[in-house]
């Protein structure tokens, strides 16, 4: 068992670090809160060819190993959590397009997917279906050669941006269970009746917009159905959202990474009594949690993600590393906020922003309460063995 990176993985890192160091660190604060589009370092992914980690080499992209993959979100949330969900919900859009679409849908987009030419999201939740996805009223009838779209999306990432953008869909409303009936549209920007109608207010994860969409009598060709065939929707998007998961839990790394940064540098810093705060007792104890926290959850985080680079479905890995990596992010922002004190909730420090980022780790991508009869479930059925 070896828990190193390798040669490879550890320049990748390196090239991250570097990228996010002299990028992102510095406009991070000031941009987050001017409400600022991070135009400048979206250029800068796409020159380092970050939008395409999850496209076949053959269209161009790099196809990164999953454990480079995590790295990618860890090191670009120890800078500004916000700018990884720009990258992630277009992963995850293209490791679905590139496992479940028709080859003329694949040569038709993921070449200008990995240059960030073009950018995705995903289109899943509904204002009354988040987690019970099977829930989602937005409906695709056939009329011929096209479908009808009608519904409204929520929470969706990248939609000012997103050319194509797949939606989930009923094509069938009556199918039992519900899952059998559900499709995923690709839908083009532009398309008459496609309309991004507001920007949702959020306490954290800004840099990104979440959007709310509503979709009219949108037109859509039957040659944009994912796939090729209707009814597979549910698990075209389950499938995708595994990397998701990994996804998730390497963006609470870094949450966590810069939490103890700025905690262990506060406290070298910052005097009381005449010593260092870093001398007492107290807040000795807190650095060492949330020093132990982050590496346990970064080993649980490339755990999962070197099991899905072994081919095995990993399901309950991803789940497993997601549930632990996020709620140790939040604890982690906490601990650091404390050892700040006053200046802990002070808009002018970093870990202000990382105590508002942090909570979203354990609702996005499944929440953790679901997650977790996910994992249960898996053990009773004797799909996943821990020993």
């Amino acid at each position: 068992m070896d828990f190193q990176l390798n040669d490879e993985q550890r320049l990748f890192r390196d090239t991250l670090r570097d990228f996010v160091d002299s990028e992102i660190v510095p406009v991070a604060r000031d941009w987050e809160h001017s409400g600022r589009y991070p135009t400048e370092i979206v250029e800068g992914m796409k020159q380092l060819g970050l939008f395409g980690l999850a496209v076949p080499e053959e269209y161009g992209g790099l196809a990164a190993d999953t454990v480079s993959f995590a790295l990618t979100f860890e090191e670009i949330s120890r800078g500004w959590m916000g700018i990884a969900g720009i990258l992630g919900s277009h992963s995850v859009s293209c490791f679905m397009l590139a496992r479940h679409g028709t080859e003329e849908q694949k040569a038709k987009y993921l070449p200008d997917l990995a240059t960030g030419k073009r950018r995705t999201g995903i289109a899943l939740t509904e204002p009354g279906a988040g987690t019970d996805l099977q829930g989602i009223r937005t409906t695709a009838r056939r009329e011929g050669d096209e479908y009808v779209v009608n519904g409204t999306k929520m929470w969706i990432t990248n939609a000012r941006y997103a050319d194509p953008l797949p939606v989930l869909v009923k094509t069938d409303p009556t199918a039992a269970p519900a899952h059998k009936g559900m499709s995923i549209l690709l839908v083009e920007a532009g398309t008459p009746g496609f309309e991004v109608t507001a920007d949702i207010g959020k306490l954290g994860y800004k840099g990104t917009e979440s959007c709310e969409v509503v979709l009219t009598d949108v037109r859509v060709p039957a040659s944009q159905l994912l796939g090729g065939v209707e009814g597979r929707g549910m698990q075209q998007a389950l499938s995708s959202l595994e990397t998701g998961r990994i996804n998730i839990a390497a963006r609470s790394v870094g949450i966590a990474q810069r939490a103890y940064d700025e905690a262990l540098n506060y406290a070298r810093e910052r005097t009381a009594f005449g010593q260092a705060i870093g001398e007492f007792q107290a807040v000795q104890m807190r650095l060492a949690e949330i020093a132990v926290r982050l590496q346990a959850a970064r080993l649980m985080t490339y755990w999962a993600a070197s099991r899905m680079d072994d081919g095995v479905r990993m399901d309950t890995e991803s789940g497993m590393a997601k549930i632990f990596a996020s709620e140790q992010a939040l604890a982690c922002a906490t601990d650091a906020m404390r050892i700040h004190g006053g200046y802990g909730y002070s808009t002018e420090f970093e870990v202000e922003r990382l105590y508002r980022d942090a909570p979203l780790m354990s609702i996005g991508e499944g929440t953790n309460d679901v997650l977790r009869g996910v994992v249960a479930k898996s053990l009773l059925a004797g799909k996943a063995v821990i020993r």
